[in-house]
């Protein structure tokens, strides 16, 4: 029998979390009288960990997908995804631009290099790009003062026939916490100011916190780039995914292997980092840092045991977690336990608890763990 730990992923769960994203992105232009915006949905990083092949399935109702590498790209072409693709951080090397050019994609440009290998690129069809803003993230970018001539270059392209749609494009560093999107929004607006083009600047969370600023008016295309949130997970500390509507689509489940009766006093795991303050029955979890489980989970970290909430005590092993089963005084071994997701604690909450977030947990699960497909 194969090793009893398994995650599951909903492709009903994508499906309704791509689905809340819409809803609230239409709200929001009812509101202001414009039109809602169209949906990159994310996909980078094996669709954080959810696989390339469910996330075509799963967001086969968005208007467009976007990730970083060219060969998950190429599997979306090979799954039947035939709408857009955006490369996130787009292309690196000259020869990268026949793949490119091959499957039809939508790429980011953010530097001169970029557009000096597009101009001595021989390309079959019109490049459709998205030109990207620093607008205070400080990673990939146009500075403000150098965007205007970087857009010229590329209206001059487009004008030779190289450059098809050519998109205004940023990622917010705060949109996610107190400082919001203010101060980038307005680096933006000033440096965009008067270029032609659509605009593509929503991340996760400000798609949720602000879809105001994506809708469309005067027939300016509007596009947004949600990703954690499409998996049922949040980007906000204080804003859990379930109030939003949203539903875990990664489900990681295990079972009791072992059981230990500890004495008032004694210890459990490496290190000893935890002393028992009275006797207790202590279970043994198919799970450890070897299939993604985050080894920093400290002792009262979230897990569920036949349906019931319980805590992980002491040290996290390559294979195995230590859990607390008083609260479950009928479990027994085989028990089944729900590590994170439907019908236990949330990725979030697993991940707050570990000093960390939902989005490196997800993209964290081992190759090793067996995967099963809910349609």
């Amino acid at each position: 029998m194969p090793r009893p730990i398994s995650a599951s992923i909903s492709i009903p769960a994508l499906r309704h979390n791509l689905s809340v994203v819409r809803r609230h992105l239409d709200q929001a232009a009812q509101a202001a009288g414009g039109e809602g915006a169209s949906i990159w949905a994310v996909i980078k990083a094996n669709a954080y960990g959810h696989g390339i092949e469910r996330a075509v399935a799963g967001f086969s109702a968005a208007q467009g997908l976007a990730m970083l590498d060219l060969d998950e790209a190429v599997r979306c072409r090979e799954a039947g995804w035939g709408g857009p693709i955006l490369l996130l951080e787009g292309f690196f090397k000259p020869a990268d631009l026949e793949i490119v050019d091959r499957y039809h994609l939508t790429t980011t440009v953010h530097d001169d290099a970029q557009f000096d290998m597009i101009e001595a690129a021989h390309l079959t069809r019109r490049l459709d790009i998205q030109l990207k803003l620093n607008s205070g993230m400080n990673r990939l970018g146009y500075a403000p003062s150098a965007y205007a001539a970087a857009h010229a270059r590329a209206e001059k392209l487009q004008q030779r026939g190289v450059l098809g749609a050519i998109t205004k494009m940023t990622h917010f560093a705060t949109a996610d916490g107190p400082q919001g999107i203010a101060e980038a929004m307005a680096i933006f607006t000033q440096a965009t100011e008067n270029l032609a083009g659509g605009v593509s600047v929503c991340n996760s969370a400000a798609t949720l916190r602000f879809p105001e600023i994506s809708v469309g008016r005067d027939g300016t295309p509007q596009w947004v780039r949600p990703g954690v949130c499409l998996y049922g997970a949040t980007p906000f500390s204080d804003a859990t995914a379930a109030s939003y509507g949203l539903r875990p689509a990664m489900t990681l489940n295990s079972e009791i292997i072992g059981m230990q009766t500890v004495s008032a006093g004694g210890t459990v795991g490496y290190g000893a980092t935890f002393r028992a303050d009275r006797r207790m029955r202590v279970g043994v979890v198919a799970c450890g840092y070897a299939d993604g489980y985050p080894r920093h989970a400290p002792t009262g970290t979230p897990i569920n045991v036949a349906g019931v909430p319980t805590r992980v005590v002491g040290r996290v092993s390559m294979d195995m977690i230590t859990v607390d089963l008083d609260p479950v005084p009928d479990a027994g071994i085989g028990a089944p336990v729900v590590v994170w997701g439907e019908g236990g604690p949330s990725v979030d909450d697993v991940a707050q608890a570990a000093g960390t977030l939902g989005y490196e947990l997800m993209c964290a699960l081992a190759p090793r763990v067996r995967v099963h497909t809910l349609n």
